[in-house]
């Protein structure tokens, strides 16, 4: 077992207690960043002073390798790793044994999985909101190809209104460009390096920490160590965004519940993106849908679980941080999938237009218009919204009154009437 610490303990660490704290489990899938990191910090040491130049190209040519082999599975984590870090110090120890001691000076854990998480972050929210910006086509595009189609818009879930399917469509496309931006914005606020920080004020050794963010392709430097090393509101922040992405994603995919049922039937799903029951052969079953607005809970989850963890932590770092990455890692996987997901389901499903103007000619949808007709022509708003009700609840349609059943509730209504129902 290679580990990071230990000189001041006489005896290794009980099995209980490293089966507890490993974290190896899942924060291998850092270790791309984390040798990038690692080298970033060699080629300071080097700049510093503190090794050779040669001694850090070759350090950071064998990192380069390290990562690929314990990706690809080729260098095995054993389980007694404590996490990655411990993985590529041993790899490291054993293909170059000369060099590999001297390049964690100056550096702890700290900053390093700090450095290493942000930018795996900052990554995680590129992919997403290019996913994100597929989605908002398809849903732009499909709007597009349905200009003219009109159904009923719905308050309350009862028929209100009645809308365009393209301003529908696009609203949710609006929605989630809200959301590509929200993201976006996390990233830019993540996108700061804390490497230099060390355990948590900074090292004696003249590391150049503007140089290492330029390395590693940061923005900028997190200028207080202690912050830097503890901060983990980027985490949140970008949990946040993805939580109410979920949301937005959950609403679009209830509604295409909705639709595709045959009470509503304003939608049909394609084979390929629908599922059958084991017991009922007639069932077409919005599975992905379904899928999609119940994983929105976990992204809630995620969320409040981290923020829980946080919230009692005083400065500066604390073991307790570890139980960032899973719940980030969670939401990244499970956001990027929801996307793809609903993304191929709305482009190949088939609206029903035809039920959707069947549904939109009720012409209680219009009754809203028609009290507007009325004020237009002198009525009061209060006195509008009486007439129109009274028609409502007596069942009357205005399109089949006689004149003097409407000149009944009042003497603009038939003129009114003719205005919104041009025969």
């Amino acid at each position: 077992m290679t580990r990071l610490w230990g000189g001041r303990f006489s005896k290794d660490p009980a099995a209980e207690a490293i089966a507890f704290t490993t974290s190896i489990g899942f924060d291998v899938r850092l270790v791309h960043l984390d040798c990038a990191v690692l080298a970033a910090h060699t080629r300071a040491l080097a700049r510093a002073g503190i090794i050779e130049e040669e001694e850090a190209g070759r350090v950071a040519d064998a990192l380069k390798d390290i990562a690929e082999d314990i990706a690809s599975g080729e260098f095995a984590v054993s389980p007694a790793d404590e996490d990655i870090h411990s993985v590529v110090e041993r790899a490291l120890l054993q293909r170059l044994p000369d060099v590999a001691g001297k390049v964690r000076a100056g550096l702890s854990r700290n900053d390093r999985i700090a450095a290493a998480f942000r930018l795996w972050v900052i990554d995680a929210i590129g992919d997403i909101t290019a996913r994100l910006g597929g989605l908002i086509e398809t849903l732009r595009s499909t709007a597009a190809r349905h200009a003219d189609a009109v159904l009923p818009g719905y308050t309350h879930l009862q028929r209100a209104q009645p809308v365009r399917l393209a301003d529908h469509l696009d609203a949710h496309a609006d929605a989630l460009a809200r959301d590509a931006d929200r993201m976006a914005d996390a990233g830019d606020r993540a996108d700061a390096s804390p490497l230099g920080a060390a355990a948590l004020a900074g090292t004696s050794l003249p590391i150049d920490r503007d140089a290492t963010a330029q390395d590693l392709g940061f923005a900028g430097v997190i200028w207080n160590t202690l912050d830097a090393v503890s901060a983990r509101d980027f985490a949140a922040e970008f949990l946040a965004a993805a939580a109410i992405c979920g949301v937005h994603l959950s609403r679009l995919a209830e509604e295409i519940v909705l639709w595709t049922t045959s009470e509503f039937g304003f939608a049909e799903l394609d084979d390929s993106f629908a599922t059958g029951s084991s017991l009922m052969p007639q069932k077409k079953n919005p599975d992905v849908a379904e899928l999609v607005r119940g994983k929105s809970g976990r992204l809630i989850g995620n969320l409040t679980g981290l923020l829980a963890t946080l919230k009692g932590l005083p400065l500066a770092y604390n073991r307790d941080l570890q139980e960032d990455k899973e719940p980030v890692f969670d939401t990244a996987d499970a956001l990027a999938g929801m996307v793809i997901a609903l993304d191929g389901l709305v482009g190949t499903m088939r609206f029903r237009t035809d039920r959707m103007a069947e549904a939109a000619g009720d012409w209680t949808l219009n009754a809203t218009a028609l009290a507007e007709e009325l004020v237009r022509r002198g009525v009061a708003f209060r006195d509008a919204h009486e007439i129109v009700g009274k028609l409502v609840s007596n069942g009357t349609s205005p399109q089949t009154a006689k004149k003097s059943e409407l000149s009944a509730l009042h003497r603009e209504l038939p003129d009114a009437v003719r205005a919104i129902f041009p025969k």
